[in-house]
């Protein structure tokens, strides 16, 4: 009996240490209330979908849609709402697995399920024609969907987006640590238990170039994101999805203006994906910004926002009537 005891317990406190420590999940009214403004709303399915969005700037300008990356929300892209809103209509939104919007119902992370998102904000707004835009995984949700709807898609801006695959000779990227732990079976098992803000800053750190731009503000942000019931479940989920890379082989096929914007540091899809990209879309245009990492709209956004309304002044988009 001593020698059981004596084997059980040590095996007991470490189990109650890992429970003391366990990051317990927000609670979802505290952040609806924390995480949303009088530009808020939702659109809902009415089969488990609910997704968190903004319809902001001029009304009558050409709609953009922006889809932000892994781990964000549309709260990402604020800094180029205040700078392109006078011109155009700007709607922004949160993917599934990810913010207010939650997961998705059927736990779908490929294209198909992300596109259900875009496809339900479409329908809300009724939108026939616009401008896509996206950045990391939602560069990738983007020029997947207009693969899928070239009739809906007038113009593409793709920041940082990856689904290219590496070019000859190229090692993976470094990636940031919250990644590499998503990276592995004991890695995903353990940020669905254990997420500290420590974790989530050092993650964000190491994604930027302009360290200035990680605030204590948006760290919390996305910590408390993260911990909405079920997105870290969702993260786990979404790391395993087939991203179809064959598809970038059919990527030639988009004759919309296209617009390729990169952060020459990017550390999680190395700046060559630019080349990768032409090489199949040889109509695009590319800009590359010196000292920028993953996320150039907030790290640059008056650059980006610059050359972004310089690319739609110049590319044949029609103004919706």
């Amino acid at each position: 009996m001593r020698k059981f005891a004596l084997f059980v317990l040590p095996i007991v406190a470490i189990f109650g240490v890992l429970v003391l420590l366990r990051t317990p999940d927000t609670d979802p009214l505290a952040m609806a209330e924390k995480y949303t403004n009088a530009e808020s709303q939702f659109a809902d399915n009415g089969a488990g979908l609910r997704v968190h969005y903004h319809d902001q700037g001029n009304p009558d300008g050409i709609p953009i849609v922006l889809v932000h990356g892994t781990s964000a929300s549309l709260h990402n892209w604020e800094p180029l709402v205040a700078l392109l809103g006078d011109e155009y209509r700007v709607i922004t939104y949160t993917q599934p697995g990810h913010g207010l919007t939650g997961p998705h119902p059927d736990d779908d992370y490929q294209f198909s399920g992300m596109a259900d998102a875009l496809d339900l904000l479409v329908e809300t707004l009724d939108l026939d024609q616009f401008v896509l835009g996206g950045n990391s995984m939602g560069g990738w949700v983007s020029w997947r969907y207009a693969l899928a709807n070239p009739d809906k898609v007038s113009a593409l801006i793709l920041l940082d987006a990856s689904g290219m695959p590496l070019r000859e000779g190229e090692e993976n990227p470094p990636l940031n640590i919250g990644f590499k732990l998503l990276g592995t079976p004991i890695g995903r098992f353990l940020m669905q238990q254990y997420t500290p803000r420590s974790l989530v800053k050092k993650s964000a750190m190491e994604t930027v170039s302009v360290k200035s731009i990680i605030t204590d503000e948006m760290v919390d942000r996305y910590w408390e994101l993260l911990r909405l019931p079920g997105n870290r479940r969702a993260a786990a989920l979404r790391a395993l999805a087939d991203r179809e890379t064959h598809y970038a082989d059919e990527i030639h096929e988009l004759t919309m203006p296209i617009l390729l914007i990169w952060g020459e540091d990017d550390q999680l899809i190395y700046v060559s994906a630019v080349k990768s990209f032409q090489e199949r879309l040889p109509h695009a245009e590319a800009v590359v910004y010196d000292g920028i990492g993953h996320l150039p709209m907030e790290e640059a956004p008056a650059k980006t926002a610059a050359d972004i309304e310089k690319f739609l002044q110049q590319s044949f988009v029609e103004k919706p009537n």
